[in-house]
């Protein structure tokens, strides 16, 4: 009888360990299944590329928008400097036709005038452009 029960151990034994290990690999195989959510790599290589892309629109926007600022302000200082000199033209050639021999001193009077008006629509020109990256006068303010 000695025989048979020591032979019973070790079957039993090894029927018990071989359950174990069957449970032990049934669970491994179910956790490396593949997730449906991405991993945090993914996640962080994502939201650099949303960066970078956002990133990159908000530039373009920049740049679209300061070119337009400059456009307008020189569009704008070109139409009142041209009104200026309109101005000042059609105001010396009345001044010549009312005063006659007169004309000379009005000539330099209005002249004189536009001169400074003609001064102070450049000096507009130049703060204006001091704020436009890329034009002379903004090269000028950044020297000391």
């Amino acid at each position: 009888m000695k025989t048979s029960s020591i032979r019973l151990v070790p079957a039993a034994l090894a029927l018990a360990l071989a359950s174990i290990g069957l449970s032990a690999a049934a669970q491994t195989q179910t956790q490396t299944q593949p997730s449906a959510q991405p991993s945090t790599a993914e996640k962080v290589e994502n939201a650099g590329e949303k960066a970078w892309d956002a990133t990159k629109s908000g530039t373009k926007k920049a740049v679209n928008a300061t070119e337009s600022g400059a456009k307008k302000a020189w569009t704008g200082t070109k139409k009142t400097t041209e009104k200026a000199w309109d101005a000042t033209k059609s105001g010396t050639s009345k001044a010549a036709d009312a005063t006659g021999n007169v004309a000379g001193k009005a000539g330099t009077a209005v002249s004189n005038t536009a001169g400074a008006a003609a001064d102070k629509t450049r000096q507009v020109g130049d703060k204006i452009g001091e704020k436009i990256p890329g034009t002379p006068q903004n090269e000028a303010a950044k020297k000391p």
